[in-house]
């Protein structure tokens, strides 16, 4: 997903897309929240939100897609307004990235084995 760099950020959110060419007619997503944005509390809360987000904006979002929505800070916007706020990045921010030229036609781009470090066995 990361190696296809179709990506859009607003605020608090980075939303990466790829053409999801197993199941064209579905739409996936995956949250990326990391330790750094506070403790566990804050990062379920932020999820919870998200998940609720993308329920509601499904319907609007363009099919035959894989989404990817990572949390860059803070914390979550509260309250009915916020979750409007963070329904509407998100349905911004795909429409944003899918609307792109070239989007339908971007690869991942090619890795090198050379350049990834094998993992150290304990």
């Amino acid at each position: 997903m990361y190696d296809t760099r179709q990506s859009a950020s607003a605020g608090p959110l980075v939303l990466y897309a790829a053409l999801n060419r197993t199941s064209p007619d579905g739409i996936r997503v995956g949250l990326s929240v990391s330790r750094r944005i506070g403790s566990a509390v804050v990062r379920n809360r932020w999820k919870r939100r998200l998940r609720e987000a993308f329920r509601q904006v499904r319907s609007r979002l363009p099919a035959g897609n894989d989404f990817v929505i990572v949390v860059r800070s803070g914390e979550p916007p509260a309250g009915a307004a916020g979750a409007r706020d963070v329904e509407a990045m998100i349905a911004a921010l795909a429409t944003r990235v899918v609307g792109r030229r070239g989007y339908a036609d971007a690869m991942p781009r090619p890795r090198d084995d050379a350049a990834v470090k094998p993992k150290r066995r304990r």
